[in-house]
Protein backbone atom coordinates (compact mmCIF):
# COMPACT_ATOMS: atom_id res chain seq x y z
CA UNK A 1 0.00 0.00 0.00
CA UNK A 2 1.51 3.31 -1.15
CA UNK A 3 0.88 6.22 1.22
CA UNK A 4 1.91 9.85 1.65
CA UNK A 5 4.06 10.56 4.72
CA UNK A 6 5.68 13.51 6.48
CA UNK A 7 8.94 13.61 8.47
CA UNK A 8 10.33 16.55 10.41
CA UNK A 9 13.62 18.11 11.44
CA UNK A 10 14.79 21.62 12.33
CA UNK A 11 16.61 24.45 10.56
CA UNK A 12 19.80 25.18 12.46
CA UNK A 13 22.10 26.88 9.93
CA UNK A 14 20.97 29.31 7.25
CA UNK A 15 22.42 32.18 5.29
CA UNK A 16 21.13 34.98 3.11
CA UNK A 17 22.22 35.27 -0.53
CA UNK A 18 23.09 38.65 -2.16
CA UNK A 19 19.62 38.57 -3.74
CA UNK A 20 17.93 38.26 -0.35
CA UNK A 21 17.05 34.56 -0.71
CA UNK A 22 17.57 32.21 2.25
CA UNK A 23 19.76 29.11 1.81
CA UNK A 24 19.47 26.29 4.35
CA UNK A 25 21.30 22.98 4.88
CA UNK A 26 19.33 20.44 6.91
CA UNK A 27 19.03 16.70 7.63
CA UNK A 28 15.62 15.68 6.36
CA UNK A 29 15.31 12.05 7.52
CA UNK A 30 17.20 9.14 9.13
CA UNK A 31 16.65 5.41 9.77
CA UNK A 32 14.50 4.42 12.71
CA UNK A 33 11.17 3.06 13.97
CA UNK A 34 8.45 5.70 14.15
CA UNK A 35 4.77 5.74 15.14
CA UNK A 36 2.20 6.65 12.47
CA UNK A 37 -1.45 7.39 13.07
CA UNK A 38 -4.04 5.46 11.12
CA UNK A 39 -7.27 7.09 9.91
CA UNK A 40 -9.18 5.41 12.77
CA UNK A 41 -6.91 7.10 15.32
CA UNK A 42 -4.85 4.04 16.25
CA UNK A 43 -1.06 4.01 15.90
CA UNK A 44 1.20 1.59 14.04
CA UNK A 45 4.99 1.37 14.24
CA UNK A 46 6.78 1.67 10.90
CA UNK A 47 10.47 1.32 10.15
CA UNK A 48 12.72 3.31 7.82
CA UNK A 49 15.66 1.03 7.10
CA UNK A 50 19.05 2.36 5.96
CA UNK A 51 18.95 0.45 2.71
CA UNK A 52 15.69 2.23 1.84
CA UNK A 53 16.40 5.87 2.69
CA UNK A 54 20.08 5.77 1.67
CA UNK A 55 19.62 4.10 -1.71
CA UNK A 56 20.11 6.03 -4.95
CA UNK A 57 16.38 6.27 -5.66
CA UNK A 58 15.52 8.03 -2.39
CA UNK A 59 18.59 10.29 -2.49
CA UNK A 60 17.82 11.41 -6.06
CA UNK A 61 14.20 12.11 -5.07
CA UNK A 62 15.41 14.78 -2.61
CA UNK A 63 17.04 16.81 -5.39
CA UNK A 64 15.32 19.81 -7.04
CA UNK A 65 12.08 19.44 -5.11
CA UNK A 66 9.74 22.35 -4.24
CA UNK A 67 9.89 24.06 -0.86
CA UNK A 68 6.41 24.84 0.53
CA UNK A 69 4.92 26.90 3.36
CA UNK A 70 3.18 24.14 5.37
CA UNK A 71 2.10 20.92 3.68
CA UNK A 72 -0.38 21.18 0.81
CA UNK A 73 -3.24 18.69 0.97
CA UNK A 74 -2.05 17.03 -2.23
CA UNK A 75 1.27 16.04 -3.82
CA UNK A 76 3.04 18.92 -5.57
CA UNK A 77 3.18 18.46 -9.36
CA UNK A 78 3.79 20.61 -12.42
CA UNK A 79 0.05 21.35 -12.45
CA UNK A 80 0.03 23.07 -9.03
CA UNK A 81 3.69 24.06 -8.63
CA UNK A 82 3.00 27.79 -9.06
CA UNK A 83 0.44 27.66 -6.25
CA UNK A 84 2.59 25.89 -3.68
CA UNK A 85 6.32 26.35 -4.40
CA UNK A 86 8.19 28.93 -2.29
CA UNK A 87 11.68 27.74 -3.23
CA UNK A 88 13.60 24.66 -4.38
CA UNK A 89 16.01 22.10 -2.95
CA UNK A 90 19.51 21.82 -4.43
CA UNK A 91 21.09 18.80 -6.14
CA UNK A 92 23.52 18.08 -3.27
CA UNK A 93 21.44 15.44 -1.45
CA UNK A 94 23.87 13.22 0.44
CA UNK A 95 24.29 10.93 3.45
CA UNK A 96 26.13 12.28 6.47
CA UNK A 97 26.24 10.98 10.04
CA UNK A 98 23.54 8.37 9.27
CA UNK A 99 21.14 11.10 8.04
CA UNK A 100 19.95 12.27 4.62
CA UNK A 101 21.00 15.90 4.09
CA UNK A 102 20.09 18.40 1.39
CA UNK A 103 20.40 22.17 1.03
CA UNK A 104 17.53 24.30 -0.17
CA UNK A 105 16.83 27.91 -1.07
CA UNK A 106 13.71 29.79 0.01
CA UNK A 107 12.75 32.48 -2.51
CA UNK A 108 9.45 33.69 -1.05
CA UNK A 109 9.75 36.95 0.93
CA UNK A 110 6.92 36.16 3.36
CA UNK A 111 8.21 32.67 4.15
CA UNK A 112 11.75 34.03 4.66
CA UNK A 113 10.38 36.48 7.24
CA UNK A 114 8.54 33.62 8.98
CA UNK A 115 11.84 31.74 9.30
CA UNK A 116 13.48 34.83 10.82
CA UNK A 117 10.50 35.05 13.21
CA UNK A 118 11.09 31.47 14.41
CA UNK A 119 9.31 29.17 11.97
CA UNK A 120 12.19 26.73 11.49
CA UNK A 121 10.84 23.20 11.40
CA UNK A 122 11.42 21.16 8.23
CA UNK A 123 8.96 18.45 7.25
CA UNK A 124 9.36 16.34 4.14
CA UNK A 125 6.34 15.04 2.28
CA UNK A 126 6.98 11.70 0.61
CA UNK A 127 5.30 8.67 -0.87
CA UNK A 128 6.15 5.12 0.13
CA UNK A 129 4.87 1.57 0.00
CA UNK A 130 3.87 0.50 3.53
CA UNK A 131 4.39 -3.25 3.78
CA UNK A 132 3.19 -5.44 6.66
CA UNK A 133 6.44 -6.79 8.08
CA UNK A 134 7.43 -7.52 11.67
CA UNK A 135 10.94 -7.06 12.96
CA UNK A 136 13.31 -5.14 15.24
CA UNK A 137 15.63 -2.22 14.45
CA UNK A 138 17.99 -0.75 17.05
CA UNK A 139 16.06 -2.51 19.78
CA UNK A 140 12.62 -1.22 18.66
CA UNK A 141 10.00 -3.56 17.23
CA UNK A 142 7.92 -2.67 14.20
CA UNK A 143 4.94 -4.11 12.33
CA UNK A 144 5.34 -2.32 9.00
CA UNK A 145 8.22 -1.24 6.75
CA UNK A 146 8.40 1.71 4.37
CA UNK A 147 9.66 0.74 0.92
CA UNK A 148 10.36 2.64 -2.32
CA UNK A 149 10.47 6.04 -0.59
CA UNK A 150 10.19 9.05 -2.93
CA UNK A 151 10.37 12.60 -1.59
CA UNK A 152 7.72 14.92 -3.11
CA UNK A 153 8.28 18.28 -1.38
CA UNK A 154 9.99 19.92 1.60
CA UNK A 155 7.75 22.04 3.84
CA UNK A 156 8.57 24.76 6.34
CA UNK A 157 6.11 24.23 9.22
CA UNK A 158 5.36 25.63 12.67
CA UNK A 159 6.96 23.78 15.56
CA UNK A 160 4.63 21.33 17.26
CA UNK A 161 2.43 20.69 14.21
CA UNK A 162 2.03 17.04 13.26
CA UNK A 163 1.42 17.59 9.55
CA UNK A 164 -1.82 17.95 7.61
CA UNK A 165 -5.23 16.54 8.52
CA UNK A 166 -5.60 12.93 9.67
CA UNK A 167 -7.17 11.96 6.33
CA UNK A 168 -3.77 12.42 4.68
CA UNK A 169 -1.94 10.77 7.63
CA UNK A 170 0.96 12.48 9.33
CA UNK A 171 4.29 11.31 10.65
CA UNK A 172 5.39 11.89 14.18
CA UNK A 173 8.62 13.79 14.56
CA UNK A 174 11.76 11.63 14.38
CA UNK A 175 13.82 14.24 16.19
CA UNK A 176 11.25 14.62 18.99
CA UNK A 177 11.37 10.86 19.52
CA UNK A 178 15.12 11.08 19.74
CA UNK A 179 14.83 13.88 22.31
CA UNK A 180 12.27 11.84 24.25
CA UNK A 181 14.77 9.02 24.61
CA UNK A 182 17.17 11.58 26.08
CA UNK A 183 14.55 12.83 28.52
CA UNK A 184 14.05 16.21 26.91
CA UNK A 185 10.72 15.70 25.19
CA UNK A 186 7.72 17.92 25.97
CA UNK A 187 4.28 17.21 24.59
CA UNK A 188 2.43 19.92 22.64
CA UNK A 189 -0.38 21.73 24.44
CA UNK A 190 -3.94 22.55 23.39
CA UNK A 191 -5.98 25.31 25.03
CA UNK A 192 -9.50 24.39 26.20
CA UNK A 193 -11.60 27.01 28.02
CA UNK A 194 -8.49 29.10 28.63
CA UNK A 195 -6.46 26.25 30.11
CA UNK A 196 -3.54 24.44 28.40
CA UNK A 197 -3.61 20.64 28.28
CA UNK A 198 -0.78 18.36 27.11
CA UNK A 199 -1.99 16.20 24.21
CA UNK A 200 -0.48 13.94 21.59
CA UNK A 201 0.56 15.88 18.47
CA UNK A 202 -1.88 13.87 16.32
CA UNK A 203 -4.72 14.67 18.73
CA UNK A 204 -3.79 18.36 18.63
CA UNK A 205 -3.88 18.34 14.82
CA UNK A 206 -7.29 16.67 14.85
CA UNK A 207 -8.69 19.20 17.37
CA UNK A 208 -7.29 22.12 15.40
CA UNK A 209 -8.85 20.75 12.19
CA UNK A 210 -12.24 20.42 13.90
CA UNK A 211 -11.98 23.96 15.29
CA UNK A 212 -11.18 25.29 11.83
CA UNK A 213 -14.19 23.49 10.35
CA UNK A 214 -16.44 24.89 13.10
CA UNK A 215 -15.16 28.42 12.48
CA UNK A 216 -15.74 28.03 8.74
CA UNK A 217 -19.28 26.79 9.37
CA UNK A 218 -20.02 29.72 11.71
CA UNK A 219 -18.67 32.19 9.13
CA UNK A 220 -20.83 30.58 6.45
CA UNK A 221 -23.90 30.75 8.71
CA UNK A 222 -23.27 34.44 9.42
CA UNK A 223 -22.93 35.11 5.70
CA UNK A 224 -26.21 33.29 5.03
CA UNK A 225 -27.97 35.36 7.71
CA UNK A 226 -26.65 38.57 6.16
CA UNK A 227 -27.79 37.48 2.69
CA UNK A 228 -31.24 36.55 4.04
CA UNK A 229 -31.54 39.98 5.67
CA UNK A 230 -30.65 41.70 2.40
CA UNK A 231 -33.14 39.52 0.54
CA UNK A 232 -35.93 40.35 3.00
CA UNK A 233 -35.15 44.08 2.78
CA UNK A 234 -35.21 44.01 -1.03
CA UNK A 235 -38.45 42.03 -1.02
CA UNK A 236 -40.10 44.58 1.27
CA UNK A 237 -38.84 47.42 -0.90
CA UNK A 238 -40.23 45.70 -4.00
CA UNK A 239 -43.65 45.22 -2.37
CA UNK A 240 -43.77 48.90 -1.34
CA UNK A 241 -42.77 49.99 -4.85
CA UNK A 242 -45.48 47.82 -6.40
CA UNK A 243 -48.08 49.32 -4.05
CA UNK A 244 -46.95 52.85 -4.88
CA UNK A 245 -47.07 52.08 -8.60
CA UNK A 246 -50.56 50.62 -8.28
CA UNK A 247 -51.78 53.67 -6.35
CA UNK A 248 -50.24 56.00 -8.93
CA UNK A 249 -51.93 54.14 -11.78
CA UNK A 250 -55.29 54.22 -10.03
CA UNK A 251 -55.08 57.97 -9.44
CA UNK A 252 -53.76 58.85 -12.89
CA UNK A 253 -56.14 59.80 -15.70
CA UNK A 254 -55.50 58.57 -19.20
CA UNK A 255 -55.23 61.18 -21.95
CA UNK A 256 -58.73 60.32 -23.22
CA UNK A 257 -60.20 60.46 -19.73
CA UNK A 258 -58.59 63.84 -19.11
CA UNK A 259 -59.94 65.20 -22.43
CA UNK A 260 -63.39 63.96 -21.54
CA UNK A 261 -63.24 65.60 -18.10
CA UNK A 262 -62.17 68.91 -19.66
CA UNK A 263 -64.99 68.77 -22.23
CA UNK A 264 -67.57 68.02 -19.55
CA UNK A 265 -66.29 70.90 -17.40
CA UNK A 266 -66.39 73.36 -20.31
CA UNK A 267 -69.91 72.22 -21.24
CA UNK A 268 -71.08 72.60 -17.62
CA UNK A 269 -69.69 76.13 -17.35
CA UNK A 270 -71.14 77.06 -20.75
CA UNK A 271 -74.59 75.78 -19.77
CA UNK A 272 -74.53 77.31 -16.29
CA UNK A 273 -73.24 80.80 -17.14
CA UNK A 274 -76.57 82.11 -18.60
CA UNK A 275 -78.34 81.09 -15.37
CA UNK A 276 -75.64 82.15 -12.88
CA UNK A 277 -74.48 85.31 -14.64
CA UNK A 278 -71.05 86.50 -15.67
CA UNK A 279 -70.17 87.55 -12.15
CA UNK A 280 -70.28 83.99 -10.82
CA UNK A 281 -66.80 82.68 -9.94
CA UNK A 282 -66.41 79.09 -11.10
CA UNK A 283 -62.84 78.85 -9.73
CA UNK A 284 -62.41 76.08 -7.16
CA UNK A 285 -66.05 74.99 -7.44
CA UNK A 286 -66.84 71.31 -7.90
CA UNK A 287 -69.27 70.20 -10.58
CA UNK A 288 -71.87 69.48 -7.89
CA UNK A 289 -71.47 72.89 -6.28
CA UNK A 290 -72.05 74.57 -9.67
CA UNK A 291 -75.14 72.45 -10.32
CA UNK A 292 -76.58 73.20 -6.88
CA UNK A 293 -76.00 76.90 -7.52
CA UNK A 294 -77.93 76.63 -10.84
CA UNK A 295 -80.82 74.83 -9.14
CA UNK A 296 -80.91 77.47 -6.37
CA UNK A 297 -81.48 80.25 -8.97
CA UNK A 298 -84.92 78.79 -9.75
CA UNK A 299 -85.73 77.33 -6.36
CA UNK A 300 -84.31 79.48 -3.58
CA UNK A 301 -85.30 77.10 -0.78
CA UNK A 302 -83.44 74.19 -2.41
CA UNK A 303 -80.96 72.31 -0.16
CA UNK A 304 -78.72 69.59 -1.62
CA UNK A 305 -77.70 68.13 1.75
CA UNK A 306 -78.32 64.42 1.89
CA UNK A 307 -79.22 64.19 -1.78
CA UNK A 308 -77.33 61.76 -4.02
CA UNK A 309 -75.23 62.86 -6.99
CA UNK A 310 -77.76 61.22 -9.32
CA UNK A 311 -80.58 63.31 -7.78
CA UNK A 312 -78.57 66.56 -8.14
CA UNK A 313 -77.66 65.72 -11.75
CA UNK A 314 -81.29 64.98 -12.66
CA UNK A 315 -82.54 68.14 -10.94
CA UNK A 316 -79.88 70.17 -12.78
CA UNK A 317 -80.82 68.67 -16.16
CA UNK A 318 -84.51 69.39 -15.49
CA UNK A 319 -83.72 72.98 -14.53
CA UNK A 320 -81.65 73.61 -17.64
CA UNK A 321 -84.18 71.97 -19.94
CA UNK A 322 -87.08 73.94 -18.42
CA UNK A 323 -85.21 77.23 -18.69
CA UNK A 324 -84.17 76.55 -22.28
CA UNK A 325 -87.75 75.70 -23.33
CA UNK A 326 -89.77 78.34 -21.42
CA UNK A 327 -87.29 81.06 -20.59
CA UNK A 328 -85.84 81.88 -17.22
CA UNK A 329 -87.61 83.44 -14.25
CA UNK A 330 -87.41 82.70 -10.60
CA UNK A 331 -91.08 83.59 -10.06
CA UNK A 332 -94.29 83.79 -12.01
CA UNK A 333 -95.49 81.74 -14.94
CA UNK A 334 -91.97 81.24 -16.28
CA UNK A 335 -90.67 79.80 -12.99
CA UNK A 336 -88.77 76.67 -13.82
CA UNK A 337 -90.75 74.70 -11.24
CA UNK A 338 -94.39 75.70 -10.68
CA UNK A 339 -97.60 73.89 -10.12
CA UNK A 340 -97.89 70.50 -8.51
CA UNK A 341 -94.89 69.59 -6.40
CA UNK A 342 -95.48 65.90 -7.09
CA UNK A 343 -95.33 66.57 -10.80
CA UNK A 344 -92.00 68.31 -10.32
CA UNK A 345 -90.62 65.37 -8.31
CA UNK A 346 -91.83 63.00 -11.03
CA UNK A 347 -90.08 65.05 -13.69
CA UNK A 348 -86.85 65.01 -11.69
CA UNK A 349 -87.11 61.26 -11.25
CA UNK A 350 -87.56 60.80 -15.00
CA UNK A 351 -84.50 62.95 -15.69
CA UNK A 352 -82.57 60.95 -13.12
CA UNK A 353 -83.49 57.67 -14.80
CA UNK A 354 -82.62 59.15 -18.17
CA UNK A 355 -79.13 60.01 -16.88
CA UNK A 356 -78.68 56.56 -15.40
CA UNK A 357 -79.62 54.95 -18.71
CA UNK A 358 -77.14 57.12 -20.59
CA UNK A 359 -74.38 56.27 -18.13
CA UNK A 360 -75.06 52.57 -18.36
CA UNK A 361 -74.84 52.72 -22.16
CA UNK A 362 -71.48 54.53 -21.93
CA UNK A 363 -70.12 51.92 -19.55
CA UNK A 364 -71.17 49.11 -21.90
Amino acid sequence: MRLQRYDKSYIKDYGETPEGYLTVQVPITRPGVFPYQRQDGTVQMEVKLPDEIFNDRTIRSARSKPVTDEHPNEPVTIENYQSYAKGMSHTDARVEDLKLYVSLTITDKDLIQKVYDGKREISIGFLSDVVAEQGTYNGQTYDYAQRNIEINHIAIVDQGRAGPEVAIRSDSDAWQIEDKNKGGHTMPTYKIDGKDYEVDSAVKSFLEAQAAKLEAAQTKAASLDALQGRHDALETKLENTEKELKTAKESQFSADELDKKVEERVALISTSTPLLGDSFDFTGKTDREIKEAVIATTKEEFKGDGKSDDYINAFFDATVEQVQSTGFSSTGVNNAFTGDAKANEKEIEEMKNKRLNMRNKEEK
